[in-house]
C-alpha cells in the first residue's frame, strides 16, 4: 500500500514516497496548479492535514488545492484538497489617496460584453425597455426597499443603546476607533503631532453612532431620469444618506423627500431625450393600497440602556440581524438601481449617471477641474464596513503590540454585537482569525514566526 506525506514550509517542498514502513525519497517534480484568481497564501485550510500551506482561490464557492506528482519510476498522481471554510483571509485592501479605485468589472470585460450584446441583437426586433430604465418601479423590489429602510433605522436605534453598555474608544487626533474597554496599543495614528507621540493614539470615550456606522451622503433626486445636477445647483439640492436615497428611488415614500413616480413608461426620443407619457386617463393614485409603515429614529434623550446581560444579548443579536438584512437588501437593490462612486474620493451618487458638481478634492483634482471620475459602485462604497481590531477576550489581558500579526479585524458594528453577547457570524470568522491561537508570551510568538 503506497503512503506519502507532503510538507510545505514557506515555499520549500519536501516529499517522501515509499512502501510499507520504510520510506525512501524519490526524485520527482511536484506541481501545484491553481486558478488565476488566487489571492494569497492561506495556512492550514484543510484540518485533516497537519502542516500544509495552500494557495487559496475560489472555485464554485470553495477552496481547492490541486497537486500532481510526476516521477521517473511511477505514473502521475493527483491530490485534490477542498475546503468550504477557509481558516484565515486577508483584510480589505487599503487604497492610497494617490491610487484610483479599481473598476468592479474590468473595462476589457465590459467592452467584450457590449460587443456580444450587439451581436446577439443584430437582426432582431427591439424589445421594450424593462423597469427601472423606463421610469417605472420594480414591483418585486419595493418590499425589499422598505425592509432596508427599516433595517437601517433599527440599526441606528440599537447602536445608540449598545453604546451605553459597550465601550467604544475614539482617538483624539485621528478618526480611528476601537471597540473595547481599553484602546489598542498599535502605533497607527496619523493625526496632528503624530511624530511627537510616535504614532500612539490618545483614546477618549466619546464615540458616537456616526463613528461606528459611517454616514455616506448623496444628492436627493426628484426625478432620477431627469437632467444631471449642474455645478451651480449643488447647494440648492438637499443631501441625504445614500442608502435612504436608494430606498426612495426603489419605492419607499418619505414625506420629507418627495420624488416623481411614473405610472406609464417614458417615450424615448433619442439616447439622451425622452418625454413622459400621458397619464390623464389613469385614475388618481390616492386609490392605491396604503404603503408599508416606516420606522423613525429615537432621539438621544429618549435612549434607554439595557437593564441586564440577557437584554444586552438580545439587543446585540437584533442589531446583527438588522446589519445583515440591510447589506443583503442593498446589494439586491444595487443590481437594478444604479449607484455611482468617484474613483478618486468617497463621493457617492444614486442614479444612472453622476452629478456635475466640481467638488472633488482628491489627488490631482486640478487636472480634472474638480470633476469626479464616476464608475460603478460596490456595496462597501454605499455601506462602508469600518474595520476595527477584534479583542479576543474583553475581560482578559490587554492587547500586546508585539502580537499584532495574530489579531484579527471585524466591522465595528459586528465587533460591538459580539462584545454585547451575539454569536460570531461565519462570514467574518476568517478576518477575525478566531481559529488561530494567540501566543501567551512574546517569546512564543517569535518561535511561531
Amino acid at each position: 500500500m503506497n503512503s506519502s506525506s507532503h510538507y510545505f514550509s514557506h515555499g520549500t517542498i519536501a516529499l517522501f514516497c515509499g512502501k510499507g514502513m520504510g520510506f525512501r525519497p524519490k526524485v520527482g517534480t511536484l506541481q501545484a496548479s491553481f486558478n488565476g484568481k488566487s489571492e494569497f497564501l492561506n495556512l492550514h485550510v484543510y484540518p485533516a492535514l497537519t502542516s500544509i500551506d495552500s494557495f487559496r482561490f475560489q472555485e464554485h464557492g470553495c477552496n481547492v488545492l490541486k497537486l500532481s506528482l510526476k516521477s521517473r519510476t511511477s505514473q502521475s498522481q493527483a491530490l485534490v484538497v477542498r475546503s468550504d471554510h477557509p481558516q484565515n483571509s486577508d483584510f480589505p485592501k487599503y487604497y492610497s489617496k494617490k491610487e484610483k479605485k479599481p473598476f468592479p468589472v474590468p473595462i476589457v470585460d465590459l467592452r467584450r460584453a457590449a460587443r456580444e450584446r450587439l451581436k446577439s441583437r443584430k437582426g432582431k426586433p427591439k424589445t421594450p425597455v424593462p423597469p427601472p430604465k423606463n421610469g417605472l418601479l420594480v414591483k418585486t423590489l419595493i418590499p425589499v426597499a422598505y425592509d432596508v429602510f427599516n433595517a437601517r433605522i433599527t440599526l441606528i436605534n440599537n447602536l445608540k443603546k449598545l453604546l451605553k453598555v459597550v465601550p467604544v474608544q475614539a482617538c483624539r487626533f485621528c478618526n480611528e476607533i476601537h471597540v473595547g474597554p481599553v484602546g489598542h496599543p498599535f502605533k497607527s495614528c496619523k493625526g496632528a503631532n503624530a511624530n511627537i507621540r510616535k504614532g500612539l493614539h490618545e483614546w477618549i470615550t466619546n464615540a458616537t453612532v456616526d463613528d461606528v456606522f459611517l454616514p455616506v451622503e448623496a444628492f436627493h433626486l426628484y426625478d432620477r431620469l431627469g437632467r444631471r445636477i449642474p455645478h451651480e445647483e449643488r447647494f440648492s439640492i438637499p443631501r441625504i444618506p445614500a442608502i435612504v436615497e436608494l430606498c426612495i428611488q426603489a419605492g419607499v415614500d418619505v414625506a420629507e423627500y418627495p420624488t416623481k413616480r411614473r405610472r406609464k413608461p417614458i417615450i424615448r426620443i433619442s439616447k439622451s431625450e425622452f418625454v413622459d407619457a400621458d397619464e390623464s386617463e389613469l385614475p388618481d393614485s390616492d386609490t392605491e393600497a396604503p404603503k408599508r409603515p416606516v420606522l423613525i429614529e429615537i432621539p438621544d434623550s429618549e435612549i434607554v440602556a439595557p437593564s441586564d446581560e440577557e437584554e444586552t444579548t438580545l439587543l446585540a443579536e437584533e442589531t446583527l440581524r438588522a446589519w445583515d438584512q440591510m447589506r443583503r437588501g442593498a446589494k439586491r437593490l444595487m443590481k437594478m438601481y444604479l449607484v455611482r462612486v468617484c474613483g478618486y474620493c468617497p463621493e457617492v451618487h444614486v442614479g444612472p449617471s453622476g452629478h456635475k458638481a466640481q467638488n472633488c478634492g482628491a489627488f490631482k483634482h486640478q487636472q480634472r477641474n474638480g470633476q469626479h471620475g464616476w464608475q460603478a459602485a460596490v456595496l462597501n462604497d454605499l455601506i462602508p464596513p469600518r474595520y476595527v481590531w477584534h479583542v479576543p477576550d474583553v475581560n482578559g489581558p490587554p492587547m500586546e503590540r508585539e502580537l499584532r500579526n495574530f489579531y484579527g479585524q471585524a466591522p465595528a458594528v459586528v465587533e460591538m454585537c459580539i462584545q454585547g453577547g451575539a454569536a460570531v457570524p461565519e462570514e467574518y470568522r476568517p478576518t477575525m482569525r478566531l481559529d488561530v491561537g494567540i501566543p501567551s508570551t512574546i517569546k512564543e510568538a517569535e518561535m511561531v514566526v
